[in-house]
C-alpha cells in the first residue's frame, strides 16, 4: 500500500556512495548494488563513479528492455521523497522508448558482416603482399593496407564490445576477442575497463581517462595543478618533463599518433598481467598470444629490417587516423573536474562531444563515430541507425539550448591543434612550479 511505503531523500541517496555501501537510484526506485558491482559485466566503474545518485539516464542508455526485470532483487524498499525528471531528461527518455518501439535497437544491419569480409579480403592481400611480391611499393602498400584493416577491425570490437553486433552474448564476445585480441592486439577487455569509464564521466578531467595523456598531453590548464586521477587511483603531477611536452603538444600531436599503437600494447599488456580483477583473462590473454605470433612472423617474413621497419611505421601511421578522429571527438569539447552526474546525462554528453561530418558514403571510414555525440546518448544503437536519429538528436539538442556541433574532419583538427596550442602555451608560464618526474608513473598506469 502507499502508506507502507519508505523514503528517503536525495542527499540520504549521496551517503551510500563507498565501496562496500553502493545504492543507486533508478525512476525514484533505490536499489542496493553494493555485492552487484563485483559481477557487474560493464565493471564497477561505472557504478563507482554514479554511486549514490538516481543514474535512471545512464541505465536506459546501456541496458535493453530485460534488464529491467533483474532489478527487483535489488530493491531496498526505498523510494526517493524528492524524486523529480527534468524535461531534458524526459525528452530524453521518450526518444529512447519511440528508438525502442521503432525496432532500431535490434535492426543490426548486415554492415558488420561486410566489414568482416573487408577485413578478410584486405588480410588475404597483406598476406599476399609480403609473401609473394618482392617489390618494396608493395611491401609498402601492403603496410598500408594493414593500418586500414587495424581501423575496421578496430569499429568491429567496438560495437562488439556494446553488444550491438550479434543477437548472442556469446557471439558477440567471439567478435570481441577476434576482431580486437587477435588482429589488432589490443585487448577488449582494457577497452572495455577504459571506455565504459569514458562513456560515463564523459571529458571529466579527473575521471575521464581518454583525456588523462599527461606528461604527453594536456587539454586543459588545470592539469597544471597536478589532478588527481580516479581512474588510475593516482595524482597526475605536472613536472618538469611533462611542462616540457606540453608546451609543444601542438606540434608533435600527430607524429606521437603515428606511434600511439605502442602504448595501446603496453597498457594492454599491464592490465592482463596486473592485480586487477579481469574478466575473461585467459581469454584476452590467448587472443593477444594470436596476435603476438602472426604479426612478428609476418614482419620477418621481409627481406630485410629497412623493410621491415617500413611496414610497421606504414601500418601504424595509417591507423594512426582512427586515433585522430577518437581524439577530435573530444579533445576540443567542454571539460570539467569532478565526479559524473546521473541527473544531466544528456547535458554532460553534448557538452563533452563533437561530431564530425562526411557524406554517408564514407560512414564506413568512420565506422559510424563520426556521429560521436548520438553514439554516447545511444551506446546500444548499431551503427547504421546513427546517421538516421542525427536529425532528431540535433532537433532535441536546439530545444534545450543545448550545443550540437558538427564539424567538418578539417575543422575538427583546427579545433583539436587550437584546444593544444592554447594549453601549451599556458604551460610555458614558469610560475608554475614542476616538483617530481612522472615519466615512469604516466606509463606505469596498472601498477
Amino acid at each position: 500500500m502507499e502508506g507502507e511505503k519508505k523514503y528517503m531523500t536525495s542527499e540520504e541517496l549521496k551517503g551510500h556512495n563507498k565501496v562496500g555501501d553502493l545504492w543507486i537510484s533508478i525512476q525514484g526506485k533505490v536499489y542496493n548494488v553494493s555485492d552487484w558491482v563485483k559481477e557487474h559485466p560493464g565493471g564497477d566503474v561505472p557504478i563507482l563513479n554514479l554511486a549514490g545518485q538516481d543514474v535512471t539516464d545512464a541505465f536506459i542508455a546501456y541496458h535493453p528492455g530485460t534488464a529491467w526485470s533483474h532489478l527487483d532483487r535489488f530493491f531496498t524498499g526505498y523510494y526517493l521523497s524528492d524524486f523529480k525528471v527534468s524535461e531534458v531528461s524526459r525528452d530524453y527518455r521518450k526518444l529512447a522508448s519511440e528508438f525502442s518501439k521503432m525496432g532500431l535497437f535490434d535492426t543490426k544491419g548486415h554492415i558488420t558482416s561486410y566489414t568482416l569480409v573487408a577485413v578478410a579480403a584486405m588480410f588475404l592481400i597483406v598476406l599476399y603482399g609480403v609473401l609473394r611480391c618482392t617489390s618494396v611499393w608493395a611491401h609498402l602498400g601492403s603496410g598500408m593496407l594493414l593500418g586500414l584493416l587495424w581501423m575496421q577491425s578496430a569499429y568491429v570490437g567496438h560495437d562488439s564490445g556494446h553488444y550491438v553486433v550479434m543477437t548472442n552474448n556469446d557471439y558477440n564476445k567471439v567478435a570481441q576477442v577476434l576482431s580486437g585480441n587477435c588482429l589488432t592486439g589490443i585487448s577488449i577487455a582494457w577497452w572495455k575497463w577504459t571506455h565504459n569509464a569514458h562513456h560515463i564521466a564523459c571529458n571529466s578531467l579527473d575521471h575521464d581517462p581518454d583525456l588523462q595523456h599527461m606528461p604527453v598531453f594536456a587539454v586543459s590548464s588545470r592539469f597544471f595543478n597536478s589532478l588527481t586521477s580516479h581512474f588510475y587511483g593516482r595524482k597526475l603531477e605536472f613536472d618538469y618533463f611533462a611542462r616540457f611536452l606540453i608546451c609543444y603538444q601542438h606540434f608533435t600531436f600527430y607524429p606521437v599518433m603515428c606511434v600511439a599503437r605502442v602504448n595501446l600494447y603496453l597498457q594492454t599488456i599491464l592490465l592482463l598481467f596486473s592485480k586487477r580483477k579481469v574478466q575473461d583473462r585467459a581469454l584476452n590473454l590467448m587472443g593477444i598470444l594470436v596476435f603476438w605470433i602472426w604479426f612478428p612472423l609476418l614482419v620477418s617474413c621481409l627481406p630485410n629490417w629497412p623493410e621491415r621497419v617500413m611496414f610497421v611505421l606504414s601500418s601504424f601511421a595509417v591507423c594512426s587516423i582512427q586515433h585522430i578522429q577518437f581524439c577530435l571527438n573530444h579533445f576540443a569539447a567542454n571539460v570539467y573536474v569532478g565526479l559524473p552526474s546521473g541527473n544531466d546525462w544528456f547535458e554532460k554528453q553534448t557538452s563533452g562531444t563533437l561530431d564530425i561530418s562526411c557524406s554517408s558514403w564514407m560512414d564506413w571510414f568512420f565506422g559510424g563515430l563520426q556521429f560521436q555525440l548520438e553514439h554516447h546518448l545511444f551506446p546500444r544503437l548499431p551503427r547504421c541507425q546513427l546517421r538516421k536519429i542525427s536529425p532528431l538528436v540535433s532537433d532535441l539538442c536546439k530545444k534545450h539550448n543545448l550545443p550540437y556541433r558538427s564539424l567538418s574532419f578539417w575543422e575538427a583538427n583546427q579545433w583539436t591543434i587550437r584546444t593544444l596550442r592554447t594549453s601549451a602555451l599556458q604551460a610555458r608560464d614558469l610560475s608554475n612550479s614542476a616538483p617530481k618526474n612522472l615519466l615512469w608513473e604516466a606509463v606505469n598506469t596498472h601498477g
